[in-house]
């Protein structure tokens, strides 16, 4: 049976390598950018929702959660404009990707054939951010712990839920941080020496996608080069 998958953040970076990584193997994909609709209004992920079920004949079998931004927000900046970027990033990164989970879960309990979700979290989750950000790295903790919650709750229905951690990825965010922190330093914390490719976590996130025993469940993975272990 043709998997249908849905995945967000798919313009560029690890969303396109992960939508082209699942292409290959001629699955049904919907692969959602900005372009398709904002995840900053509350509103968005359930019409994005509707408007994927039925572009796939009624059924997801896959939900990959990788959009996400990844902002500078100085805590010198005025009040009002620190907790507008807190609030944008965690309705982005986090309560967007919460939106489509509960839908999906829902989804699973109503087909009853189970599904697999797939969280694209950050290293940041663990090890925190730079002092600019908070806020990412608070709402990629928080999309950690929904996974494992999810993991437990519902793994009786067969719904499965994994988490992926990759650190600095060779995206355009991460060329953009890499060249305001100073790349090589940031190199120098990596034991691999280097960033990751797209193309790696994309095949992470394939495998979980499809691949991975059930048994795997809860799992999250690290990416990182070492450059933080658990």
């Amino acid at each position: 049976m043709t998997t249908h998958i849905l995945i967000t953040g798919a313009s560029r970076g690890i969303g396109a390598a992960a939508a082209d990584a699942l292409a290959h193997q001629n699955h049904s994909i919907v692969a959602l950018s900005s372009a398709d609709g904002d995840l900053s209004q509350p509103d968005e992920p359930a019409r994005l929702w509707a408007e994927s079920l039925d572009r796939l004949d009624g059924r997801i079998d896959v939900l990959i959660n990788n959009a996400g931004v990844f902002e500078a927000s100085p805590i010198e900046a005025a009040g009002d404009v620190w907790l507008e970027s807190w609030n944008r990033t965690l309705q982005i990164n986090l309560t967007a990707a919460a939106s489509l989970c509960r839908l999906a879960v829902l989804h699973w309990q109503q087909t009853g054939l189970g599904g697999r979700i797939v969280n694209v979290a950050s290293r940041a989750a663990y090890r925190g951010d730079s002092p600019a950000h908070w806020h990412y790295a608070a709402a990629k903790a928080g999309m950690v712990a929904m996974t494992k919650t999810i993991a437990r709750g519902y793994a009786k229905d067969d719904i499965l839920a994994f988490a992926i951690c990759p650190g600095f990825t060779m995206t355009g965010m991460a060329e953009d941080y890499l060249a305001s922190r100073g790349g090589d330093k940031l190199l120098a914390d990596i034991p691999l020496g280097r960033v990751a490719m797209p193309a790696e976590i994309a095949e992470m996130i394939r495998w979980c996608a499809l691949d991975a025993p059930p048994s795997m469940t809860g799992a999250v993975l690290d990416a990182n080069g070492a450059s933080y272990v658990r």
